[in-house]
């Protein structure tokens, strides 16, 4: 989970990739929920909140 110390350091560059990063994974996360199961439920709840504490810093930001 992303600290908001830890996203103020980032520059909105850096935040749009991470942000691209973490939906990349939400997706393939989702994505092995339906082929596999999965072991960690809680994974896609912390992707969900990471992605949005981000995208309300980069809109601050701007």
């Amino acid at each position: 989970m992303l600290k908001s110390s830890e996203i103020t350091k980032l520059s909105a560059k850096e935040m749009s990739e991470r942000v691209a990063t973490l939906k990349t994974e939400l997706f393939n996360t989702k994505f092995n929920k339906f082929t596999t199961g999965m072991d960690k439920p809680h994974v896609k709840k912390e992707l969900k909140k990471d992605i949005a504490r981000l995208l309300t810093f980069l809109n601050a930001k701007k």
